[in-house]
């Protein structure tokens, strides 16, 4: 599932110029980025001790090594987090569990934000819970088996719903694979991204590039059915009392096209939900708008 500390350092190794770190470049070099001894040079190890990191057979460097390679490999804050989580996950620690069920207290917050998108996600993008509007706005992504990064992938219409799905399916790919360095024995992830892998080439090379993303906040420009595009942002809370659970919700700017949808969503929602249409996860969810 994840390709470690190893593969983590061979991917952004390939990233990084020899005219960026100050080196010569040149047309006969036979591979992309820096060479090993370069950056065994550049982070001031040896070349044999970072030849055995990069193939898995050193493991635990300390964090003088790390801060190094860091440095030398120009890594953002996110990777260096990451590249610290490989290096320090013990091989012996029992999974942390993504949990599929969602406290009452929580049900309850989402079902009394009545005017705003708002679900209950886990890290690997299943949705446990999902208000009457967000049920709404996503409903064909949770006409499946709920997992919106199974969605973005596998499911054509996933290309129309998400204006800029190059981009989403970009930082989700990357959110992954942070996750699955945090979560190594994962097996439900690991399933999840051998799906994705076998079934869709975009995910593949996604997934072989080695990046990693964290998004709590941004736009997303969604393309519902009977509304248009509604340009909506996203904040993301981390759940207390569940590392690998966050609540997500979904607000449009004042007095703008996006606002006027969900004020029309909600006034459809209200009219079908007194007929006592059963929720997504027993929260509030309702069926097809007019058309």
């Amino acid at each position: 599932m994840e390709d470690g500390l190893g593969g983590f350092l061979k991917s952004r190794r390939a990233r990084v110029t020899p005219e960026s770190a100050g080196l010569p470049g040149g047309s006969r070099r036979r591979v992309p980025g820096l060479r090993r001894e370069e950056l065994a040079q550049l982070a001031g190890i040896s070349v044999e001790y970072y030849q055995r990191l990069e193939q898995g057979r050193s493991q635990r460097p300390s964090p003088e090594v790390l801060n190094a390679l860091a440095r030398a490999l120009s890594l953002d804050d996110v990777e260096r987090a990451h590249l610290e989580t490989l290096a320090a996950v013990p091989d012996h620690d029992p999974p942390v569990r993504a949990e599929a069920a969602v406290r009452p207290e929580l049900e309850r917050l989402l079902a009394l934000m009545d005017r705003v998108p708002a679900m209950v996600i886990t890290d690997r993008f299943d949705v446990l819970a999902a208000n009457t509007l967000a049920s709404r706005l996503f409903a064909d992504a949770l006409a499946g088996d709920g997992n919106l990064a199974r969605y973005l992938y596998l499911d054509p219409a996933a290309r129309d719903f998400y204006v800029h799905w190059d981009e989403i399916a970009a930082t989700t790919a990357a959110q992954l694979r942070l996750v699955s360095g945090r979560h190594p024995r994962d097996r439900e992830l690991a399933g999840l991204i051998a799906d994705l892998s076998r079934e869709s080439a975009e995910f593949r090379a996604l997934w072989a590039a080695g990046d990693v993303d964290i998004r709590t906040s941004g736009g997303k420009d969604l393309r519902h059915p009977a509304l248009g595009v509604l340009t909506l942002h996203y904040e993301n809370f981390d759940a207390p009392g569940d590392p690998r659970q966050r609540l997500v919700t979904f607000t449009p700017a004042a007095d703008t096209a996006a606002e006027a949808a969900l004020q029309l969503l909600r006034t459809w929602a209200g009219t079908e939900t007194e007929t006592g249409t059963e929720g997504y996860a027993g929260v509030s969810m309702t069926g097809s708008p007019p058309r």
